[in-house]
């Protein structure tokens, strides 16, 4: 399939049956609902693309965020002067987000290991301090840019295209409304995609050359490799895959907001990447769906829920149990992420991949001796 290996081509298939399946094996875990599935895939977009970046050159960002909610307000900005439709939206999210890439990377690549990720941060605090003050005619600070019924839309006046007759206008793409399980297919199928291109670029000559850089960037350079094209390329992919997810967010809920570029988004698409795995081309999706699942389901469990699970107990025992655990549930949910992330950096240092891959190894290993005691069985009857 357009040149993949067909190792390649059976993960990208099966990868795309999980996908386009989650509303069915994730009803079990309670979070078969469209709002949940979508940040499902926007945020394992975001996980995907800095994986390019980070597990393919080894070049920490502590500034993704940035380009996120550069992709946004750009997704906005389109729905409120040119159209609804969200496919011009997205395509000017990536080009907007993929020029910030290119200059922020061309200065953060100057220097290299702990001084480029306090350079990405420090610029993605200067684009928060934008979006949240200064720039507040364009971003409209803290209450967020918003679509409203009396935006020009020039597009959709010029070929006739009538808004809703109440509330606010809704995103849309070639005249179906980008709602409920719709949207979440949309932003499936672009997963899919992105998936899909990240495999291209991990297998290309040019992802063997970032791997060479991860490995030593300077014995490279001493055999007459320039490094800095590749490693500007990588950065500028990297926002280009930022800035999509942003314009998904943009338009599965139309608001713009500068929270979308704080540190701690950066944060978090750095846990999601080492968790699931980095430099491998699933991990960061697992990484992502993960911490996204405990976001949203851990944090939504309160005493009461507690106290319906261990019901069964003896009162006191009960009250130990809920007790305990309610500092890891509700608004401790950062604290199990955080233990969960601990134990994996530990025991699991190349993420849940490796480990699940590690547990297949193992039961291998133990399935081949059986074997072959029953073969010696066998032959000896």
């Amino acid at each position: 399939m357009f040149d993949l290996s067909r190792r390649d081509v059976i993960t990208l298939l099966i990868f795309a049956a999980v996908v386009l399946t989650m509303p069915i094996w994730l009803a079990p875990l309670g979070a078969a609902y469209p709002g949940l599935m979508q940040k499902f895939a926007i945020y394992a977009i975001f996980a995907i693309g800095f994986n390019i970046l980070f597990g393919l050159t080894g070049y920490l960002s502590f500034g993704h965020a940035a380009f996120l909610g550069v992709g946004s307000y750009t997704a906005v900005w389109s729905f409120k002067l040119l159209t609804m439709d969200i496919l011009p939206a997205i395509l000017f999210a990536i080009v907007v987000s993929g020029v910030f890439a290119l200059v922020i990377g061309y200065f953060s690549l100057r220097r290299s290991g702990i001084y480029f990720s306090i350079l990405t941060l420090a610029f993605a605090q200067m684009c928060y301090s934008l979006a949240y003050s200064v720039l507040t005619p364009i971003t409209q600070g803290e209450t967020g840019l918003l679509v409203a019924r009396g935006d020009p839309r020039v597009l959709d006046t010029m070929l006739g295209v009538q808004a809703q007759t109440g509330g606010v206008p809704q995103p849309s793409m070639l005249g179906t409304t980008i709602t409920g399980y719709t949207g979440f297919y949309v932003c499936a199928v672009v997963l899919i995609l992105a998936f899909y291109v990240s495999q291209k670029i991990f297998a290309s000559p040019f992802g063997m050359a970032l791997r060479g850089i991860k490995s030593n960037q300077t014995r490279m350079v001493y055999t007459g490799f320039n490094t800095k094209p590749y490693m500007l390329a990588a950065f500028v992919i990297s926002g280009m895959f930022a800035g999509l997810a942003g314009g998904l967010l943009a338009a599965t809920d139309p608001i713009a907001g500068a929270e979308r570029m704080r540190w701690t988004e950066s944060g978090n698409v750095v846990l999601m990447t080492i968790l699931g795995g980095v430099g491998t081309v699933i991990g960061p999706v697992i990484g992502a769906w993960v911490i996204k699942y405990f976001e949203n389901i851990f944090s939504a469990i309160n005493t009461g829920t507690l106290n319906e699970w261990f019901a069964f107990l003896p009162d006191g025992l009960q009250g130990v149990f809920v007790t305990v655990l309610s500092k890891f549930v509700g608004e401790g949910w950062h604290l199990t992420l955080g233990l969960l992330f601990v134990l994996i950096v530990v025991f699991l240092p190349g993420g849940l991949l490796e480990g699940s891959q590690r547990l297949a190894a193992r039961f291998r290993r133990k399935k081949q001796p059986q074997r072959r005691e029953l073969r010696q069985m066998e032959a000896g009857e």
